[in-house]
């Protein structure tokens, strides 16, 4: 596997400017980004948040699952801090591409939950990786994360390519209700840890 990076640039947002650096997987072609703001370079832990493509979520505004606000929410509490990054993988519908997630929804709008839905397609439940991570953040010279997820796969992950998690922070925003079963999958059948039914009130 072979992440290259490519460029650096400015990305001026709602919550504050961040710098936007490009890497290429060049097996296949995926173009990844990490938005970063501060100095992360400096050997303390760097708040983070590791977020998958949702075309749906965050550019299309669906509320079928948590995904934009879930972003936006990682780009403010960073821009509050001063300092973090967001890693921004390709990798839509937990891996499976962004058609294949339309063939889901479709089974979803039928009665299917979200992992019955990729396992009639023939995917697994979960088709991420995340040891791509591994050259990104060895590039910024990460060691240890401050992670926002809910999702224990990724503080597994990146355990296994030498990333100490020095601190789980709850990432939970967006519950509404059409999203109510999709939430419950996450928690019932994918392990995530949920603390409150919504702790939008209490992040900071």
């Amino acid at each position: 596997m072979t992440i290259e990076y490519i460029e650096s640039c400015k990305l001026p947002t709602p919550w504050g400017i961040f710098d936007m650096h490009g890497f290429l997987e060049k097996e296949t072609q995926k173009e990844h980004v990490v938005l970063t703001m501060g100095d992360i370079k400096n050997g303390e832990p760097v708040l983070a948040r590791i977020h998958s493509e949702c075309l749906t979520g965050d550019g299309l505004f669906s509320l079928r699952c948590d995904c934009g606000a879930q972003l936006q929410a990682a780009l403010h509490k960073i821009a509050q801090k001063g300092r973090g990054a967001v890693f921004y993988l390709r990798q839509e519908g937990r891996g499976i591409g962004l058609l294949n997630k339309i063939r889901a929804y479709h089974l979803q709008d039928a009665g299917a939950d979200t992992v019955e839905a990729n396992e009639a397609l023939g995917f697994g439940a979960d088709m991420r990786r995340y040891d791509i991570l591994k050259p990104m953040l060895e590039h910024f010279g990460i060691k240890e994360l401050r992670l926002m997820t809910n999702n224990p796969r990724k503080i597994h992950a990146l355990k296994e390519i030498g990333i100490n998690v020095t601190e789980r922070l709850p990432h939970e925003t967006g519950r509404n209700p059409h999203n109510q079963k999709y939430l419950e999958t996450k928690k019932g059948k994918l392990g995530h840890m949920f603390d409150q039914a919504n702790s939008e009130e209490s992040s900071d």
